[in-house]
């Protein structure tokens, strides 16, 4: 049985992804298509390890890092030391997303701190103006 292969246009569509994406991320190492002429021919590893690297993207890692990951899997090495890298990956960014979390958080609790103020000084802003009007149409009904 033929290997399953796909075109640049088959995968850029599957992914939704332009041809150039593609063709970036061949000439980046993490695909490897086969030539018929000036045609790309892309095997079933080539399509995995697209599904990888856009999944490595959404986790936030970079494509070095993603490619680094992916070549240690092609390697027929131990897979310990492949882990052990993956996991140190995925630990750093991790740590990193944490970092900018607590941040966002900070920053958000300020901003709701400012808000309340606001608020606070917007009633009281808003109170003084209706006993101010209500004096003057008080005064006006008097000279009436």
């Amino acid at each position: 049985m033929p290997a399953q292969t796909f075109t640049i246009s088959q995968l850029a569509k599957e992914f939704d992804l332009t041809t150039r994406a593609i063709r970036f991320y061949e000439d980046m190492g993490l695909l490897s298509p086969e030539r018929a002429g000036l045609q790309r021919i892309y095997s079933a590893r080539d399509r995995a390890r697209l599904t990888l690297t856009l999944r490595a993207k959404r986790l936030g890692l970079s494509l070095t890092e993603a490619k680094d990951i992916l070549d240690m899997y092609d390697s027929p090495r131990d897979t310990v030391p492949q882990l052990e890298r993956f996991l140190g990956v995925l630990g750093a960014h991790r740590a990193q997303l944490e970092a900018q979390l607590a941040e966002l958080q900070a920053n958000l609790a300020e901003v709701k701190e400012h808000e309340k103020k606001g608020r606070e000084t917007l009633a009281k802003a808003q109170k003084s103006k209706a006993r101010k009007a209500g004096k003057a149409n008080g005064q006006a009904e008097a000279k009436a």
